[in-house]
């Protein structure tokens, strides 16, 4: 019965059985047997089939949450007492400056508690990742927070804050964030990224009109292409970028500066679940290490 109600949680995810199969490597046929069963076995039919759309009815929607939580026993059925020998995977999506922020002292650490624990690492944009963690294909996301609410069964909690600053080729003299903006050729932040909504705001909010001469959803790229003299640009304080040798100056924004939060995202139904508890216990404490060296840095630049 487990296979079926895994099987079932996919399909009301994913509003069809033939989404579903992929999902679960079986054949479409093979999922609508499963379905079938599943709807003898508690003696009453779980979907309104229309076409090829599967939407759950009122038996469908009362019985997801109690599917997620047999699926949640299960799953901590098969764990042994402690994660020192958890043979498992964890399926973590994470953004690119994430990936070379906060994550690698995270997965440091956790290798240390689970050291059996297989970590499979997605990179990603923000709005990719939370469509991965919403149809179950990652078990978490590290991500900029969304500008819209998640779905009801989604999970997010915050871990760190990251100021934008302004940066300019090394010879360029520093007249003035709005001075600069407006004089210089910019190098745009991705705007359809979170973290480049957050910049056109910003621009919006203080009637700053620039000259974009390119948009990139890099941040290391932006740095270079700063570096080399084509332009200025609006980053967030976070990379690769501030442990390398980079010839940018950094200016801080002044009043009034933003800051784009990374959040961690997760099912609730699996927030709970030991490996993901120990990787959220994990974090909170690197992410904490991380905003006191983001701090010292910042300062610098104040």
């Amino acid at each position: 019965m487990i296979r079926e109600l895994k099987t079932f949680v996919a399909v009301a995810r994913l509003g069809s059985f033939s989404a579903a199969a992929r999902q679960v490597s079986l054949t479409q046929a093979a999922v609508s047997a499963q379905m079938k069963s599943l709807e003898d076995a508690l003696g009453m039919p779980l979907f309104d089939r229309t076409g090829k759309s599967a939407n759950l009815n009122a038996n469908g929607q009362r019985v997801l949450p109690l599917a997620d939580e047999m699926l949640e026993l299960y799953a901590r059925m098969c764990l042994p007492e402690t994660l020192d020998g958890f043979r498992g995977s964890l399926n973590i999506g994470a953004i690119g400056t994430v990936q070379t922020g906060v994550l690698p002292p995270t997965l440091k650490h956790l290798k240390e508690a689970a050291p059996l624990l297989e970590v499979r690492l997605v990179p990603g944009v923000s709005r990719d990742l939370v469509g991965q963690v919403e149809a179950g294909d990652l078990d978490l996301a590290l991500i900029i927070r969304p500008p819209f609410p998640l779905a009801k069964d989604i999970h997010l909690e915050s871990l760190l804050e990251e100021p934008f600053v302004l940066i300019h080729p090394p010879e360029t003299h520093f007249d003035g964030v709005a001075e600069m903006l407006e004089r210089h050729p910019f190098i745009r932040y991705d705007s359809k990224s979170f973290g480049g909504r957050l910049v056109g705001k910003f621009l919006k909010g203080q009637g700053l009109s620039v000259k974009q001469v390119m948009e990139l959803d890099d941040l290391d790229a932006i740095v270079r292409m700063v570096e080399t003299g084509l332009g200025v640009a609006i980053v967030p304080f976070a990379g690769v970028w501030l442990h390398s040798a980079s010839r940018v100056r950094v200016q801080a924004l002044g009043e009034p500066a933003f800051m784009r939060e990374i959040v961690l995202v997760c099912r609730h139904a699996n927030k709970t679940l030991p490996q993901i508890e120990l990787f959220r216990s994990v974090i909170q404490q690197t992410a904490r290490a991380y905003m006191e060296e983001l701090g010292k840095r910042f300062a610098r630049h104040d």
